[in-house]
């Protein structure tokens, strides 16, 4: 693998600066910014870092978070997969999604974020989709930039393998140094120092443990880019944590950003997407299921909630039937309240998310309704603890859920489990409690034999 210079992220105000030469931007000439999600993922994940660029004053109308249809990679990348996406596919929705931002905005060019797989389709629309000409800056967290492995005969034709013809080509040098990024642009990749669960040199993620995968803890790192370590965070933190928007708005700007969390709003307006999930569609990277197409006819209603139990505070706030492009709201929100989001949509369970209250606006609080799987239809009660921003980390994080340090299906070591579940023997009703290095999120329990699911989703 070729040398990448890597700089670790301490006194990144010079540090990032020195290393890209990046000059202050003004901030009345902010380009727009387009967000590329992951494997598996939606728009709905970079929601905390949306509330960032907007509290340090990039304007709100100039940030764009994608929602790809099918966000699952083929197994093989040259053989087509019912509710799957080729490496082409990606690349061709990105163009097409930038070409929108650019005629709706007017801007010349466009910044791109990406987060892990949503690397991969910026680095191909970069070199094969004509994002040379209509790119300034990259941005990619996390990104499997080597692959996830390089094992020759194990599906060297998977988009994730080091020795896939699209990563070699990806890879290939661009210039007499041996650069791996398109020239004319700036790049900064994001990495952990060892704890992503797709750069590591063991296959335990992947299902091989034991077997080495050829690739380093630096595989994200690419020769060309600036290239920096964040210090124990997981895979999607390298994008969507404090520390990743930090480097971020310093490499776009050349300056500190002045504020690291939300700054709130007095009445929050919130809108979103209600999205399908499919057990057929189980994600090899994430460990999810989904795909981001709308749920015609799904129902929501919102509450308002006691902070301390869950319970529900009076009659329903809010409630739509979505229609065709299944988007809900706008509703307009309380800072300091926090609501439950009932979902009922034909073929899933009735399905209950506590949130933590909005500080600010906004339009990616996407949901997606919860199936029962077999295994779990012995429960009485279903308990989902998730983290979609990130992973439970036991030697890192001061968590508990219903009580316990030791979450359910989360490993004594490594950050790469994002949900715990709790089956319970009763469905008596009554409060269930997350908490996650400070964040606390409360919700109640719901008969799983009536078709009801509990989702406890942290914000941060």
């Amino acid at each position: 693998m070729p040398t990448r210079r890597t700089l670790l992220a301490t006194g990144l105000a010079s540090t990032v600066l020195a290393a890209c030469g990046t000059s202050p931007m003004s901030s009345s000439d902010r380009p727009p910014i387009v967000f590329m999600h992951g494997n598996g993922d939606s728009a709905a994940l970079w929601q905390t870092t949306l509330w960032r660029f907007e509290s340090n004053g990039w304007p709100r109308d100039r940030l764009f978070a994608l929602d790809q249809p099918y966000p699952l990679s083929r197994d093989d990348d040259t053989v087509a997969q019912p509710g799957r996406s080729s490496t082409a596919e990606s690349m061709a929705f990105l163009k097409a999604e930038v070409e929108r931002v650019l005629k709706l905005t007017g801007a010349g060019k466009v910044i791109l974020l990406g987060n892990s797989r949503g690397g991969n389709t910026i680095r191909n629309y970069v070199q094969n989709g004509g994002g040379d000409r209509t790119v300034s800056h990259v941005v990619l967290g996390g990104n499997p930039a080597h692959g996830i492995w390089a094992v020759k005969g194990l599906r060297e034709r998977n988009e994730f393998s080091g020795l896939s013809p699209f990563m070699q080509q990806l890879n290939a040098p661009k210039n007499a140094a041996g650069d791996e990024v398109t020239p004319g642009i700036k790049w900064l990749t994001l990495r952990s120092d060892n704890n992503d669960k797709y750069a590591q040199p063991d296959g335990l993620w992947i299902a091989a443990k034991g077997t080495p995968t050829n690739i380093g803890f630096d595989g994200p790192a690419l020769k060309g880019a600036t290239n920096l370590v964040l210090p124990r965070v997981d895979h999607r933190e390298t994008s969507f944590s404090p520390a990743a928007f930090d480097a971020t708005w310093r490499f776009l700007t050349g300056e500190a950003p002045r504020n690291l969390q939300p700054v709130p709003e007095t009445a929050p307006s919130l809108s979103g997407r209600i999205t399908g999930s499919g057990l057929q569609s189980r994600d090899p990277a994430s460990g999810s299921f989904s795909n981001n197409l709308p749920i015609e006819g799904a129902r929501l209603a919102i509450f308002a909630i006691d902070p301390a139990t869950g319970a529900r505070r009076g009659a329903v706030a809010f409630e739509q039937t979505v229609g065709a492009e299944g988007r809900w709201g706008p509703f307009r929100a309380s800072p300091t309240t926090a609501y439950e989001f009932e979902v009922i949509a034909a073929g899933y369970a009735t399905t209950h998310t506590y949130r933590s209250p909005f500080p600010r606006s906004s339009s990616v609080v996407h949901l997606r309704p919860e199936r029962i799987a077999d295994a779990d239809k012995d429960g009485k009660a279903l308990v989902v603890f998730t983290r979609p921003r990130g992973y439970f980390d036991a030697q890192r994080d001061t968590m508990r859920f219903d009580g316990a340090s030791m979450l359910p299906g989360v490993p004594p070591q490594g950050a790469g489990v994002s949900s715990s579940k709790l089956k319970l023997a009763s469905d008596a009703q009554r409060s269930v409690v997350g908490e996650f290095n400070g964040e606390r999120v409360v919700g109640q329990t719901w008969p799983a034999a009536q078709g009801h699911v509990s989702v406890l989703e942290l914000t941060y």
